[in-house]
């Protein structure tokens, strides 16, 4: 008798390791594993095993989670069932979660695929090999787990001793050797930062002088080599700057101030004084805003999670309020909610009304401190509101909390998404402030533009440097040369809509007059 051919078993080699630490190796620790690996795979060649030609291999990938390149490609292959058998060198270079295993083993199972581990014998058919590998994956996560308290550890203790662990390199340093050094100039920038939030008083104020004179923040340079560099100072980013001590010698760490080991760069004075201007400017937004008549500011959102800040218009002397959509007053249209722009007031009334219907509320009590107590989210759709309350007792008799959805009808009698919105009370226009800003910016783009044509300036870089203006500014307003007429007789006999304004104009403009006039909603 002819002795039976063993069955074809397609094996594929998987390995990892945690850090970049000697991967630069000739024959490093990857190599190592797949060559053990390889090794077996020949050994076994009389059952039927072969080597696939793909790599698999994660180099610089930690095994607490499956979000590792290399193992997503293999379980791709899994599923396309191009794989019968996983070697490892050890279990834990496959996961070092028990979590994670129980996902994988549940693919393996699903597709038919065993995997071995060339170093620890067991065998995952039986009951008692199941344990085996249970026992070593727990011991595997034990050690990670380990690991991470004493990383974390050394690094609490660094940072009580001032010593800078690593991170993004704040502006105004470089690491040389692991140890913080200042950049005179970018110090000198960094003086200048904080001195003319003294003077301007705003740090919106300061994000605009600081982008006109055409100064932007250092560029990042990631861990895969990429660089990003911002155009401009974000306020985000100069309030960060502006509050780290870091500038001053100190380290924080867990709310504890500790003396750092790198040199100052800001006077402590000075430091302190734009903290007290900050902490001011906090107050009066914070007392503003228990002021403002809009009640839902913070709390209301359209269906695509965007805040709708409180905005108003004025016309023949009386004022409208609206809640907007922030992707509508940032310019991003596209990222707008099914409904970007409502009503405060038909909002605010229908909110009040229906909590103090549902909760019972004291009739004494304020809209404000109604809302305040018991509102959490409020989402606008095309035929509801969704009013998510604060958790409240659900018995009389026991303690238990949850949020309740209350869904209130609701049909905003404004268009959405196309073009700009406009009021319920009709076609509200620009104010003629908001008029003569728009006419002066297509002017001036038109002369600048008349200038480049007839050849008496060269580039946009020219016109920045002659009227001391940031070229990022006098590109994007250059394309206001270019507004369809329909859009300019608009503005000048003010019945443009009261959203159109120079900053939105400039963010997203078609090339087409026509679609410019749908977009600015001109029919």
């Amino acid at each position: 008798m002819k002795p039976v051919a063993p069955k074809l078993q397609r094996c594929a080699i998987y390995t990892r390791k945690s850090t970049e630490h000697n991967l630069d190796l000739t024959f490093n620790s990857l190599d190592a594993q797949r060559e053990a690996c390889e090794a077996y795979i020949k050994s076994q060649a009389h059952e039927g095993w072969k080597l696939v030609p793909d790599h698999f291999d994660d180099g610089a990938f930690s095994g607490a989670s499956l979000v590792r390149p290399a193992l997503q490609i293999l379980m791709e292959a899994v599923r396309s069932k191009k794989i019968d058998i996983i070697v490892v060198y050890k279990v834990d270079r496959l996961t070092r979660s028990l979590a994670d295993f129980a996902k994988l083993v549940e693919l393996f199972d699903e597709h038919e695929v065993s995997f071995v581990s060339v170093t620890q014998s067991f065998n995952t058919t039986s009951s008692m090999g199941r344990l085996t590998l249970n026992v070593l994956l727990s011991f595997a996560q034990f050690e990670r787990e380990v690991i991470g308290e004493r990383v974390r550890d050394k690094i609490s203790a660094s940072k009580r001793k001032g010593i800078w662990v690593g991170g993004p390199i704040p502006l105004g340093y470089r690491s040389v050797d692991k140890k913080l050094q200042v950049v005179p100039e970018e110090a000198t920038l960094v003086r200048k930062i904080f001195q003319d939030y003294l003077r301007l008083g705003s740090i919106g104020a300061l994000s605009l002088a600081l982008e006109q004179e055409g100064i932007k923040p250092k560029a990042r340079l990631l861990s895969n080599g990429e660089v990003i560099a911002a155009a401009y100072f974000m306020r985000g980013q100069l309030g960060y700057l502006l509050k780290n001590r870091f500038y001053v010698g100190d380290v924080v760490y867990k709310g504890e101030v500790h003396q750092g080991e790198h040199p100052p760069i800001i006077d402590l004075d000075l430091f302190e004084a734009v903290q007290a201007r900050l902490a001011e400017q906090t107050v009066q937004r914070m007392a503003a805003r228990s002021l403002s008549p809009a009640i839902l500011t913070g709390l209301i959102f359209d269906d695509s999670d965007n805040t709708m800040s409180p905005n108003h218009a004025n016309k023949q002397g009386i004022r409208y309020r609206y809640y907007v959509s922030q992707a509508v007053q940032q310019g991003r249209k596209a990222d707008a909610g099914s409904v970007s722009r409502v009503s405060a007031p038909d909002v605010e009334a229908l909110v009040c009304t229906s909590l103090r219907q549902r909760m019972s509320a004291d009739r004494e009590i304020t809209d404000r401190a109604l809302v305040q107590k018991f509102v959490q989210k409020i989402v606008i759709r095309p035929k509801a509101l969704e009013v998510t309350i604060r958790a409240v007792e659900t018995t009389e008799t026991t303690d238990e909390t949850s949020n309740e959805l209350l869904t209130v009808p609701f049909a905003p009698s404004l268009p959405s998404r196309k073009g700009i919105a406009h009021s319920p009370e009709g076609q509200d226009s620009i104010t003629t402030e908001t008029r003569d800003n728009l006419l002066q910016a297509v002017t001036r783009a038109r002369g600048w533009m008349d200038a480049i044509l007839t050849g008496k300036v060269a580039s946009f870089d020219d016109i920045a440097a002659a009227e001391h203006l940031a070229e990022r500014y006098v590109r994007r307003l250059a394309v206001l040369a270019f507004l369809s007429p329909k859009v300019v007789r608009s503005i000048v006999d003010a019945s443009a809509p009261v959203e159109l304004t120079v900053s939105r104009l400039t963010q997203a403009l078609p090339h087409e007059w026509s679609r410019q006039e749908e977009m600015i909603g001109i029919r």
